[in-house]
């Protein structure tokens, strides 16, 4: 367990760092669950580079837990970085966002097993930056 979350802390680094020292941008490509089944569309592309940095910001000061979590419905959204230069090759990290029971948080799995329940304060502001609305409307 231990051995496959350093394994993926080190890719989140390499691609992180990938982008940095390249100085490239990305968009956030943002996909809504269509009806019951495991179905996505796409709704929503983030595409201002403050908008992204807040977004990895809001992640990257979540507290994560290794954790294999099974919810009973597969997730509201899904959204993956993007490189605005479309010649940058680099294996996309999906993260999965559930709307809690409540509508005041979000639960998030980034990648196979980081699993966080974000507080209201970033659940709010991460909701809207991915969608454009407001969470609990």
């Amino acid at each position: 367990m231990l051995k496959r979350g350093l394994k993926s802390l080190i890719t989140i680094g390499v691609v992180l760092m990938l982008a940095a020292c390249s100085g490239e941008k990305q968009n956030i490509v943002v996909e809504k669950r269509v009806g019951d089944e495991n179905k996505y569309e796409d709704v929503n592309e983030v595409t201002d580079t403050k908008l992204v940095e807040e977004v990895r910001a809001i992640l990257s000061d979540t507290h994560w837990t290794e954790a294999q979590v099974d919810f009973i419905r597969p997730p509201d959204y899904q959204f993956i970085y993007e490189f605005k230069n479309s010649d940058i090759e680099a294996k996309p990290e999906l993260h999965k966002l559930w709307i809690s029971p409540k509508k005041d948080k979000l639960e998030v799995i980034q990648g196979e097993f980081d699993y966080a329940q974000l507080p209201k304060k970033e659940s709010a502001r991460l909701y809207e930056i991915l969608t454009g609305e407001s969470l609990g409307e």
